[in-house]
């Protein structure tokens, strides 16, 4: 039996940033933790390049889409009631469309957030040593791709644009609805 005050079944509700490289989605999420408190599981591909280096092959993205989905689940397992993602197994799929022009549909069958906030890709381009598509038109068909994943996958999602204060206000709104 519950104590009172107790929620029993509380669901996470898991809020993922989603869109092209270099477009604030780490930046507003540390951001989210400090201000806030808001847990975020940071994007597990970059720690990945990281280590093994962006020349990915198909089983490198499998891994990273599984890796991602892991952080997820053990992020999710001390039940807050809002966890921000940044990345999941959707935009490694959107990344097997811009390297190899496929989508294995494992990709595609991970357990999806409640929400997705799409980022624009117009900001400026910052390299930091694991981003590959910096060009207008390499950022304008990577966002595309970004979004077709979102809504071959059915999901809800809200798009998130403008400078970074517009930004932060756009996405903390998102997060309160």
């Amino acid at each position: 039996m519950a104590d009172c005050g107790e929620e029993v079944g509380r669901r996470v509700i898991r809020v993922c940033f989603h869109g092209a490289e270099s477009t604030g989605k780490s930046y507003l999420a540390r951001k989210l933790e400090a201000e806030q408190g808001i847990p975020w599981v940071p994007e597990y591909g970059r720690d990945y390049a990281e280590v093994h280096g962006t020349q990915f092959s198909m089983a490198d993205l499998l891994a990273i889409a599984e890796g991602q989905d892991r952080a997820m689940r053990a992020a999710a397992a001390s039940n807050p009631p809002l966890l921000v993602l940044d990345t999941d197994p959707l935009m490694t799929a959107a990344w097997a469309q811009m390297l190899f022009g496929e989508v294995p549909e494992v990709l595609l069958a991970y357990e999806k957030a409640e929400k997705y906030l799409l980022f624009a890709a117009d900001t400026p381009w910052v390299e930091d040593g694991t981003r590959m598509f910096g060009t207008a038109a390499m950022r304008a068909r990577f966002a595309a791709v970004a979004e077709d994943m979102l809504v071959r996958a059915g999901v809800p999602y809200a798009r998130i644009c403008g400078d970074w204060a517009e930004r932060a206000v756009q996405v903390r709104r998102a997060l309160t609805m």
